[in-house]
């Protein structure tokens, strides 16, 4: 398994914005291989600025691969190159972690 996360911190107030651009159907919810999408924010609160967190979770770094290349993902990068981000995004951090072990919670008994 390959997870992505995207943390995206942006002015108090503005994390809805972040929160209805990634929650909407894309093209990626089609692929083979996509586990889930998962956003979160940040329950800390901080004066000026809120962070959100897009988890992206691969059924494997192939998958991940074929995202990459696709049509669907390259187009959407060409649409917004040039475009000058939001001034409402602060800074946007990219990370790749490779599952290496899971371990799920214990059932109660019944």
């Amino acid at each position: 398994m390959l997870i992505q996360t995207r943390t995206i911190v942006v002015q108090q107030g503005k994390s809805d914005l972040i929160l209805e651009r990634f929650s909407k159907e894309s093209p990626m919810d089609a692929m083979e291989g996509l586990i889930d999408k998962i956003i979160m924010v940040n329950r800390k609160k901080q004066e000026e600025t809120e962070e959100v967190m897009i988890m992206i979770r691969w059924r494997s770094v192939e998958d991940w691969k074929n995202w990459e290349k696709s049509d669907a993902h390259i187009q959407g990068h060409r649409s917004g190159s040039g475009k000058t981000k939001p001034e409402h995004i602060l800074s946007v951090t990219v990370n790749m972690y490779e599952v290496k072990g899971v371990r799920e919670g214990q059932k109660p008994a019944v």
